[in-house]
């Protein structure tokens, strides 16, 4: 557009100098410079621009990028007055999608398109529709590390090949048909396929120095600082200052896994299967050697099931025999004559438990041991009493589980079966130990525990499977003495199947007879079982799921950690790692941040208020925590496949997001 002008050349109108970097014309390019005035929109400025440049292609997916202000001008009936825009504004007329190196939960590098203009939130969403996995609101995008020089010997995990799918493009609109047993988009080429067996099948080739390489926690604050280098979910990848070409992690953030299907998750699975395996073997999640000897040998079944795994087999459907098993149930119920009054009973009736178990409360100066006490637990309250004679009087303590924590103690070999119980109090986190006598016993209390500290009871559906996968994993761990254990080739190195810990502690002599002997209880395993398998044992440790923060309670002069899992906040000493104090999201009322002091703030019931500031990272990470926290529990199978997209920002963004 051009300006009036007097004889001397210069303009009489409020017409001024535009500029505009292309970067489709190099870095070395001077940029574009048009005469423009405040009432011109951004879609006539975009349209002056392709006429400048003059080169025939497809501009569709450009946009103008703000740089002072780190904004999009993605507004194209806004005029340049509306925005603010004046002389002094550098834009750069660019790409909304640019390519990215992922690296993957599996640790292999992945080269994809992803938006640059939408909030990460909605960038991930296209990234894991590209990848084929289901409830992307589950995953995130990090900063990689940096990099420390020093001299590497050999190639480093991961960068021996990297897959390109930066071509691929998916309407956001378009449903995935299968073909061939896999996405569409994956079968066009060998190249892409290969890429979908990367992503759906655990890969083969480690050894042991791959996991001495990769770094590893020491302590809690270095598993903090893994959480400070999340990227925000609600602002984009421009404005967070990530480049093209950019190597960024993909990782499930949130360890609340809605849905597992086999037969439309193959690399959901295969992924969190991977994360799990890592967070073992680099002891991001701590266990105990039995329990490590059922990683391993779940891994070397893995491996072995993966060299001739085809991805484009569906996964078998137990549907079908589930519905047998069904069908047959119901007969023999409606055959047994059970009345409608037993029935309604059973639906009223909440189970209770009662037994003698052995009972410790570990308190300062007292070296006695465990007691023996007739327990009954009903409700979500366990009162224990010193015969059964007594049970009708007054209980010697009872003790609320809801908002406690539940963590096992137990050693198969020595025929140890304790619970452990942090029993939210007054002073803080009351410590008690329940000694059971044998699997089955303790199968039924750890289950009806942990339903508890969730304010649930035994009367939950849930019970029974929380028994069954108690006792599953036990088996795992148990050691079967009639079985013959053969070393094969496969086998003859099988250090790379568990921690640096316990590779330093046993001798590859030691630990292979060890691994193919607790091989022996899952042996008959589908590759899917097998992994499902281990996802859930790992969901069963003490440590899981929970993110850690350095943080500083108001009032207090000292730096502590705070822990997030998916129900509750956990207050943790740092100096020697113990829980201070639980609060369960189900008794939380509203949190805010002030985002001028960065100060997160959060009241609970019975008028309990707790303020932090955050010290590995800014509050806004660990804001958008417990928003996402909370939001995944709003999810349920009847809303379909739709997310309340809004709905997350305002939990996890705060005033920032809006």
């Amino acid at each position: 557009m051009a300006g009036l002008k007097t004889a001397s050349g210069d303009y009489i109108d409020a017409s001024w100098e535009l500029r505009v970097t292309v970067a489709e014309l190099g870095p070395e390019a001077e940029p574009l410079t048009m005469r423009v005035n405040g009432d011109m929109h951004i879609g006539g400025v975009m349209l002056q621009i392709v006429d400048k440049i003059n080169v025939k292609q497809n501009w569709s997916d450009h946009a103008l990028w703000w740089e002072q202000k780190k904004l999009w001008l993605l507004k194209t009936n806004w005029t340049l007055d509306k925005y603010g825009l004046q002389a002094d504004a550098r834009l750069q007329y660019t790409p909304q999608h640019k390519p990215v190196q992922l690296q993957l939960p599996n640790r292999r590098l992945i080269r994809v398109r992803a938006s640059f203009s939408e909030p990460v939130f909605r960038a991930v969403v296209g990234i894991c529709r590209v990848l084929s996995i289901r409830h992307a609101e589950e995953l995130s995008l990090l900063r990689a590390p940096e990099e420390k020089k020093k001299k590497r010997k050999g190639p480093e995990l991961g960068t021996e090949e990297e897959f390109d799918l930066s071509g691929v493009m998916l309407p956001v609109s378009a449903e995935q048909q299968p073909f061939r047993g896999m996405p569409a988009h994956f079968s066009d080429s060998p190249a892409s396929e290969a890429c979908y067996k990367m992503l759906s099948v655990s890969w083969t080739g480690l050894n042991p120095e791959h996991v001495l390489k990769m770094p590893r926690p020491s302590n809690l604050v270095e598993k903090a600082q893994i959480n400070g280098r999340w990227l925000i979910s609600s602002r984009s990848l421009m404005q967070q200052e990530v480049r093209e070409n950019e190597q960024l992690w993909l990782r499930f953030k949130y360890y609340s896994f809605f849905d597992l299907e086999p037969k439309y998750d193959a690399v959901r699975i295969n992924q969190l299967y991977e994360q799990a395996r890592w967070a073992v073997l680099l002891e991001e999640t701590d266990c105990t050697e039995e329990e490590m000897m059922v990683f391993a040998a779940l891994q070397y079944h893995i491996n072995k099931l993966s060299l001739s795994a085809d991805p484009t087999e569906p996964a078998k459907d137990q549907g079908l025999d589930d519905l047998d098993s069904a069908l047959s149930n119901l007969q023999v119920k409606l055959e047994g004559g059970t009345s409608t009054s037993d029935v309604l009973e059973n639906l009223t009736t909440i189970p209770e438990l009662k037994d003698y178990l052995r009972i410790f409360r570990p308190r300062k100066l007292t070296l006695k041991g465990y007691k023996q006490y007739w327990v009954m637990f009903k409700d979500t309250s366990i009162s224990y009493y010193k015969s059964r004679e007594e049970a009708l009087g007054e209980p010697v303590q009872q003790l609320n589980l809801k908002g406690c924590e539940v963590v096992p103690d137990v050693n198969i070999s020595g025929q140890k079966f304790c619970i452990k119980l942090l029993v939210p109090s007054p002073e803080g986190m009351s410590e008690v130990y329940l000694r059971c006598e044998d699997e089955q016993q303790y199968a039924h209390w750890m289950a009806g525990c942990r339903l508890a500290a969730k304010g649930r009871t035994m009367a939950d559906s849930t019970y029974q499977s929380e028994v069954q996968n108690i006792l599953s994993f036990l088996q795992l761990q148990r050691a079967n003495p009639d079985a013959t254990v053969a070393p094969d080739a496969e086998a003859t190195s099988t250090q790379w199947l568990v921690s640096p810990r316990y590779q330093k502690k046993f001798k590859p002599k030691q630990l292979t007879p060890r691994i193919l002997e607790a091989h022996q209880n899952m042996a008959q395993l589908s590759l899917t079982e097998a992994k499902m398998r281990f996802i859930q044992a790992w969901q069963s440790l003490p440590d899981f799921g929970i993110s850690y923060f350095v943080v500083r309670f108001k009032g207090s002069r000292k730096d502590e950690i705070l822990g997030i899992a998916n129900n509750r906040l956990i207050r943790i000493d740092l100096g020697v790692g113990d829980v201070v104090k639980t609060w369960r999201y189900s008794n939380m009322r509203q949190w805010n941040v002030n985002w001028d002091i960065r100060q997160v703030a959060i009241e609970f019931d019975e008028h309990i208020n707790v303020a932090f500031s955050c010290m590995s990272c800014g509050c806004n990470t660990v804001h958008e925590y417990i928003g996402g926290y909370i939001f995944l529990s709003t999810r349920s199978a009847d809303k379909g496949q739709g997310l309340d997209e809004e709905l997350f920002y305002k939990l996890t963004g705060g005033h920032e997001a809006l």
